[in-house]
């Protein structure tokens, strides 16, 4: 036999032991969930916070949509058959919208980072606070531990759960109580 075969064995029973004598405290041990997709939509202080995301995001929109209009007005003064432009005029227009098209095109991609960069912070941010009033419901009620559930949109950790584990309208009020 090849020394430390015998290791896993005893971590094993080592585990075992420990586990057997949770079990016997495990009617103290209460185990929650949250939703904190939900804690930010429902909370008073999370849908500010996505409203500012979304007047963020729309005031990049609205100057997208603005260069989308003059780049169309441009294409189609070139298509329209009753143009008179000369050749040169045409060739300076066709140029004028190709560049035009690579300004729009690195604008797009500048504001996807912007929108991307401030709701990876709004998300840091938030998810620290949401954690801070799942941390104070948790205490008061007496859990020894709260997960995120999840959603179909993120990693679903949790699988099942009874819905009286489900904490998360109480963080939700805990959550704007503390950020007022």
């Amino acid at each position: 036999m090849k020394p430390g075969t015998l290791l896993p064995v005893v971590v094993g029973v080592a585990l075992l032991e420990h586990w057997s004598g949770c079990a016997m405290a495990a009617e103290s041990f209460k185990v929650a969930v949250i939703d904190q997709q939900v804690v930010m939509e429902k909370s008073k202080t999370g849908k500010r916070a996505l409203e500012e995301l979304r007047s963020f995001s729309a005031t990049r929109q609205k100057i997208v949509d603005s260069d989308d209009q003059e780049l169309k007005s441009i294409e189609r003064s070139l298509q329209d058959p009753n143009n008179t432009l000369s050749e040169a005029a045409r060739r300076e227009k066709q140029e004028l919208l190709r560049a035009k098209l690579d300004v729009y095109q690195r604008r797009v991609q500048e504001f996807n980072r912007e929108v991307q960069e401030k709701q990876r912070e709004m998300v840091a941010e938030y998810s620290k606070k949401i954690q801070k009033a799942a941390l104070a419901v948790a205490e008061r009620e007496g859990y020894a531990a709260v997960l995120d559930k999840g959603n179909e949109a993120n990693i679903k950790i949790v699988i099942y759960h009874q819905p009286g584990l489900d904490l998360t309208d109480k963080v939700v009020k805990e959550f704007d109580r503390q950020n007022q």
